[in-house]
C-alpha cells in the first residue's frame, strides 16, 4: 500500500470545500452554511465517486465469485481493512471488524464479550457523556445479567470527575466504557488514563470514537484500548458502514454475534465451524460500496493531516467561543478546558428548536435537542441545547454567519 503523505502546512479551506458538492448548494437562496458534522459529515467527491465508480464498473457480491467483477469488489473491500489498521494503529488488519456503525460495534462487544463474561453483581462503568447508544445496550446487559451500572459523574465545566471515577473501580469492575469525545458538549476525555486505571482494577475498555476518529490522530495500541469503535458517516465516509476493533485474543475467545453467509467454515445439520477473524463477525452480504468507500474517506482525512485538522478545528472552535461568549444571551454548556469541535448552547427566552429553525431560514444548519444524550442534558438541568459542530470545511466566516443568525433571534425573542 503506498504511503499517504499528510498535508504539513496550514489547510486550505477554500480548497477543502471545493471537494465537497454541497456545500455549493443554497438553503432558502442562502449559501449552505453547515454546522452539524457531528451528527453526520458531508462527502468528498472522492468518496461519492468510490461509490458510483464500484456501481458503474464492476460491482459483484465479494468474497465468493471466481469471475473479475467479484474479485476485483473484494480486493477492493478488504484493501480498506488495511487503511482502516493504518487510519486507527491497530497491530492486524484482523481486529478491525466492519459493522453497520458504532452502535453495532457497541452492541456486538456488549451481546458476545458480555454474554460470555459478565455475571451476577459484576459492574459496568460508564459515563454521564454518554451517547444512548453506549448506554443501552449496556443497560440490557446488566439488566438481562443481574450486573450493576455505575456512572462516572461530570464536573460543572462538563469535564469527568477523574476523582470519582477512581473511587468507582473495584475487583467487580469488568467493563469501563466511555467517549473519547462527548458527541453532545464536546468534551474531550482522558481515554489514556481511564484506560490505565481501568486495567489497573483488571477490567476491559470500550471506546466511542465516534466524534475522534475524524477530528484527531487516534492509536489503538498506545491508547491501550480494548475495544474501540467509530462510524464512517461521522468520518466524511457514507453511511452504513463502521468499525469496531478489539484485540485478537479477546476477538477470537468471543463467540460470534449473528449467522450466515460468510461467517461459517462449514456448516451441517449436526454442526457449524466459524471462520477466522475477522469474518466470524461479519455475517452476510456486506456493505460492499460503503466499505470501499470508507477506504477513500479515511485517505481523505489521513491527506489532510490529523494534526492539521485537530488544529484547523481548534482554531475554528476558540473563535467561535469568544463570539458567542460575547453575546449576553448565550450560555454555552460545557467548557471543558479540552474540547472536540462541538460549541453546544442555550439562549435566553428561546427554545432550541425555535433557535434552529431560525438559523435554518438564514441556511445556517445546526443541530438541536438533546442529541442521543439525555442524562448530559438532565445533569445541567435543560431539555436540549442548539449544538454547533464543525470539520475541515468550516471556517472563521461560518462563525461570523452562525452569530449573525443568533443576533436574529436576539431581535425577535429579545
Amino acid at each position: 500500500m503506498n504511503e499517504i503523505k499528510p498535508i504539513t502546512k496550514a489547510l486550505d479551506v477554500t480548497a477543502i470545500r471545493a471537494e465537497f458538492p454541497i456545500l455549493s448548494e443554497t438553503v432558502y437562496g442562502k449559501p449552505l452554511v453547515f454546522l452539524d458534522t457531528a451528527a453526520s459529515a458531508q462527502k468528498p467527491n472522492s468518496v461519492i465517486q468510490a461509490e458510483v465508480g464500484l456501481y458503474e464498473g464492476y460491482y459483484a457480491n465479494i468474497h465468493r465469485g471466481v469471475y473479475k467483477f467479484s474479485q476485483d469488489a473484494t480486493e477492493a473491500y478488504e484493501n480498506t481493512r488495511e487503511t482502516v489498521r493504518d487510519f486507527i494503529g491497530a497491530a492486524k488488519t484482523k481486529e478491525c471488524i466492519f459493522v453497520r456503525g458504532a452502535t453495532e460495534g457497541i452492541n456486538l462487544v456488549a451481546q458476545t464479550w458480555g454474554r460470555q463474561n459478565i455475571k451476577a453483581g459484576d459492574e459496568i462503568i460508564l459515563s454521564y457523556l454518554e451517547h444512548h447508544s453506549n448506554i443501552v445496550p449496556w443497560q440490557m446487559l446488566a439488566e438481562e445479567k443481574g450486573a450493576v451500572i455505575k456512572v462516572i459523574p461530570i464536573l460543572d465545566d462538563g469535564s469527568l470527575d477523574m476523582v470519582a471515577y477512581k473511587g468507582l473501580l473495584n475487583e467487580r469492575t469488568k467493563m469501563v466504557a466511555f467517549a473519547h469525545i462527548s458527541n453532545s458538549i464536546g468534551t474531550e476525555t482522558p481515554a489514556k488514563e481511564i484506560i490505565r486505571l481501568a486495567h489497573g482494577a483488571g477490567a476491559l475498555t470500550l471506546v466511542d470514537g465516534c466524534q475522534a476518529a475524524p477530528h484527531m490522530k487516534i492509536d489503538v495500541q498506545d491508547l491501550g484500548a480494548d475495544f474501540y469503535a467509530f462510524s464512517a458517516h461521522k468520518a466524511y465516509g457514507p453511511t452504513g458502514i463502521g468499525v469496531i476493533y478489539g484485540k485478537e485474543a479477546l476477538l477470537d475467545a468471543m463467540p460470534p454475534w449473528q449467522g450466515g453467509g460468510d461467517m461459517i467454515s462449514t456448516v451441517t445439520f449436526e454442526k457449524t465451524t466459524y471462520n477466522d477473524l475477522p469474518y466470524k463477525f461479519e455475517a452476510g452480504t456486506p456493505n460492499i460500496a460503503g466499505g470501499i468507500a470508507m477506504a477513500e474517506a479515511l485517505k481523505f482525512i489521513a491527506r489532510l493531516g490529523q494534526d492539521n485538522i485537530a488544529a484547523h478545528e481548534a482554531e475554528v472552535l476558540a473563535y467561535a467561543t469568544e463570539k458567542l461568549s460575547a453575546l449576553n444571551s448565550v450560555r454555552i454548556i460545557g467548557t471543558a478546558p479540552r474540547k472536540g469541535a462541538i460549541l453546544s448552547f442555550v439562549m435566553e427566552h428561546a427554545h432550541p428548536h425555535d433557535v434552529g429553525t431560525i438559523l435554518d431560514r438564514q441556511g445556517i444548519a445546526v443541530r438541536v435537542g438533546h442529541h442521543c444524550a439525555q442524562p448530559v442534558m438532565d445533569r445541567f438541568g435543560i431539555p436540549g441545547t442548539v449544538r454547533a459542530s464543525f470539520g475541515v470545511y468550516n471556517d472563521k466566516d461560518d462563525v461570523d454567519q452562525l452569530v449573525a443568525g443568533l443576533k436574529k433571534v436576539v431581535d425577535i425573542f429579545g
